[in-house]
C-alpha cells in the first residue's frame, strides 16, 4: 500500500501497529489527504505515551517520578546551584511544577534551598549529599533500563532515530522561539 504522498505507507512496511490503523480509517474517510504527517507524529506521541505508562522502572523503585529525577539530574549535571527559574528552563517544567517538586524533594531531604544574601526574593538550590548519591546510583540502571527498551532497534536504528529526532527537535525548538519572540 502507499500512502497518497507517493511513499510506502510506514504502518505497512512495519506490520501495522496501532497508528497504522488509525491512518487506514481516515485514509478510507479522507483518501485525498496526506496522511504522512499523522504517521510520524502520531507514532512519537504513541511512543511517549506508552513510555510513560512504563514509568521508568528504576526511577518507580527509587519512589521518584521522571521529572523529579529530571530535576536532581539538572542540579546533578551542572554541578552548582541553580535558582528555581534556571531549574525551570533546564527541566522544561513551568514553575509551578519545579516549586510543587522542590518542595517534595526539600521534605525528602533531596534538595536544600538558600536564600541569596543580597536579593531575598532569589532562592538558591542544591543536592545535599543524600540526593547526590541517589542521582548516582539510579542513573547506571536508568540507562540500562532506556537500553533495554530501545534494544528492540538495532544500534544502527537507534543513532538513525537520535539523529533524526534531533534534527526534528533542533528545528522545532528554533521554531518555537522564533515564535515566542
Amino acid at each position: 500500500m502507499t500512502a497518497t504522498n507517493g511513499r510506502p505507507a510506514a504502518g505497512d512496511a512495519a506490520g501495522g501497529d496501532t497508528v497504522a490503523a488509525v491512518v487506514r480509517q481516515w485514509r478510507a474517510v479522507h483518501p485525498e489527504l496526506d496522511t504522512g504527517p499523522m504517521e510520524v507524529i502520531g507514532r512519537i506521541n504513541r511512543c511517549a505515551a506508552l513510555l510513560q505508562q512504563a514509568e521508568d522502572a528504576p526511577l518507580r523503585r527509587a519512589g521518584l517520578s521522571r521529572p523529579e529525577f529530571d530535576l536532581l539530574g539538572a542540579l546533578r549535571r551542572t554541578g552548582h546551584e541553580l535558582t528555581p527559574s534556571e531549574l525551570t528552563r533546564e527541566t522544561f517544567s513551568s514553575g509551578a511544577a519545579v516549586t510543587k517538586r522542590l518542595k517534595q524533594l526539600t521534605e525528602r531531604g533531596l534538595v536544600e534551598r538558600r536564600g541569596d544574601t543580597r536579593d531575598r526574593r532569589v532562592a538558591h538550590v542544591r543536592l545535599t549529599d543524600t540526593g547526590r548519591d541517589l542521582v548516582d546510583g539510579i542513573l547506571p540502571e536508568q540507562l540500562a533500563y532506556e537500553t533495554a527498551v530501545l534494544s528492540v532497534l538495532a544500534p544502527e536504528g537507534q543513532d538513525e532515530l537520535a539523529a533524526l529526532l534531533a534534527d526534528l527537535l533542533g528545528r522545532l525548538e528554533g521554531r518555537m522561539g522564533a515564535l515566542r519572540t
